[in-house]
């Protein structure tokens, strides 16, 4: 009784996110190997200083945390000493290395485990729901999920792997360059600073390939729209104070700001899609199905291919007195963190409303995710108002 109930809201889910029709789209000739359509240009982003793919802000901001970079470059970014590790709001920094997420470095990232072993909260959580098996999105995906790609970034475990959503700009329409992730997925939280090469890749893998035939595949086929740097990033207060305990999953999201390592045409431009962020924040009861996106990595998962769950969120809550937050069965593990949540609203769009934060420690039956309110919707602001032109 339960599916029936749900399928005419879970179609209606998949439909609104299936029309992903492209501005650009991504090169369909293998034959030059050559970056997409959208990533060809030579020219550096708007207010980059060309050779060094730093924006004037970020290369004054190397310079007042005295980082050299070349030095950066050749491998200072692998410091990663407690008492020099950037960890606060403004110390954000993300030079671009040219090339350096290749195919192999790519294939070798790791997914961060984030896992809770209980429930401190009681009240607010609802009963375990039923697992529901992750799906394979359609091929290639970017006919399907284009705004949906998977974020890479170097941590002091070594190169790290989440997943992220496109989304509006609400100070350049059209032309948004927004990425919505995981706080977890660019900040350490309680335990270190903000993460480094960080870079976001829509439609990676758009074809689903397998792992072993990816290590013969066409640049446009693991990353159609070419590659995106983060030029700026913003996590919650909460996340970024007491990440990685209780008391901040459900703060655990993050606004990045990206640019293209080649080529001038904002992220929107190039993918032709990004969507809204719902910050109503509804009740899990008011809220309807939602479904996740993202790229599953940890077993039996191999990160390489994008997956999706609908179901009806329920309730839960991580630590006394937090928020609480949603819950959907959904058998996605590690990887898919920081992808994001979608509803469709009353007026018919596909929203994003939540993103992966957690599962449970020892299997991977459910996954959580904040609500989206006033201190998500502050974030959001934040980058869109610095790069607002």
């Amino acid at each position: 009784m339960r599916s029936v109930r749900l399928l005419p809201a879970a179609l209606g889910l998949v439909t609104a996110l299936t029309l992903t029709a492209t501005a650009c789209g991504p090169t369909e000739t293998p034959a030059d190997g050559k970056p997409s359509a959208g990533a060809s240009s030579s020219a550096p982003a708007d207010g980059a200083d060309a050779g060094t793919g730093l924006t004037k802000d970020l290369a004054d901001k190397l310079k007042k945390h005295g980082v050299d970079l070349d030095e950066w470059k050749q491998g200072e970014w692998k410091n990663w000493d407690k008492d020099t590790w950037l960890r606060e709001a403004e110390d954000f920094v993300n030079p671009v290395i040219d090339g350096l997420w290749d195919m192999p470095r790519m294939q070798s990232a790791k997914s961060p485990d984030q896992t809770i072993t209980a429930q401190a909260g009681t009240n607010g959580t609802d009963p375990t729901p039923r697992p529901v098996k992750a799906q394979r999105e359609k091929t290639p995906y970017h006919n399907y999920a284009a705004p949906v790609g998977k974020i890479f970034f170097d941590a002091p475990e070594g190169h790290m792997v989440c997943s992220g959503t496109i989304v509006k700009d609400p100070r350049r329409p059209g032309k948004s360059n927004l990425v919505w992730t995981a706080g977890h997925c660019v900040h350490a939280g309680k335990q270190g600073g903000w993460y480094r090469n960080i870079a976001f890749v829509p439609a990676f893998n758009d074809l689903g390939k397998s792992p072993a035939a990816l290590e013969n595949a066409q640049p446009h086929e693991v990353y159609p729209y070419g590659q995106f740097w983060a030029d700026w990033a913003v996590t919650s207060g909460e996340w970024i104070n007491a990440g990685g305990t209780g008391q901040a999953w459900p703060y655990d999201y993050a606004v990045l700001h990206v640019q293209p390592e080649r080529g001038g045409k904002s992220l929107e431009e190039t993918v032709g899609n990004a969507l809204p962020v719902d910050f109503s924040a509804p009740t899990a009861a008011q809220s309807g199905t939602m479904g996740a996106w993202g790229y599953p990595a940890a077993p039996p998962y191999n990160g390489m291919i994008m997956h999706k769950c609908l179901d009806r969120p329920t309730r839960l809550t991580t630590a006394p007195a937090t928020p609480t937050m949603y819950r959907i069965g959904c058998t996605m593990t590690a990887g898919s963190s920081g992808g994001g949540w979608f509803r469709v609203l009353p007026n018919g769009k596909t929203a994003l409303v939540s993103n992966t934060s957690i599962g449970p420690a020892g299997s991977n039956g459910w996954l959580a995710g904040p609500q989206l309110g006033r201190g998500a919707k502050a974030v959001h602001e934040m980058v869109s108002k610095k790069f607002a032109r």
